[in-house]
């Protein structure tokens, strides 16, 4: 999904190909804080980001700035029946989309078997399965 415009902005277009393992299911009403990981694993200050959508391996939120591709994030999550915190993941790809920034995540317990955590495995499955519901 991803476009070039003659002044170097990357404008969300339809792809034919999809990179995804499993659909994502929209969570508008997800609140999410995010937290660049800093050296020496100490954080920035938080900020609070629009989730667009997610399943259990990914998200993809709305941010306000832009954050490059490869930083590590903590992620707090917080909803109805929702409540989980310090969720590690990366930034895939950074794009201007509407008002701020698109940034797609991966979830870190799934890209790598050192980082593999059932907890957060089974927190990611609860929220998407919460979602799936709620889509349809």
């Amino acid at each position: 999904m991803r476009t070039t415009t003659s002044n170097g902005i990357a404008v969300m277009t339809k792809d034919t190909k999809d990179r995804r393992i499993k659909q994502r299911y929209p969570a508008s009403c997800l609140k999410v804080q995010l937290r660049e990981r800093s050296f020496f694993g100490r954080s920035k200050a938080p900020t609070a980001v629009t989730c667009l959508d997610l399943n259990r391996y990914g998200m993809a939120v709305l941010c306000p700035r832009p954050i490059d591709a490869g930083v590590r994030l903590s992620l707090d999550f917080d909803g109805k029946y929702i409540n989980e915190s310090r969720v590690s993941a990366r930034v895939v790809r950074c794009q201007r989309f509407q008002t701020g920034y698109r940034l797609s995540l991966q979830f870190s317990y799934c890209l790598e078997q050192k980082s593999y955590s059932r907890a957060v495995d089974n927190a990611l499955s609860r929220i998407e399965a919460f979602y799936n519901r709620y889509a349809s």
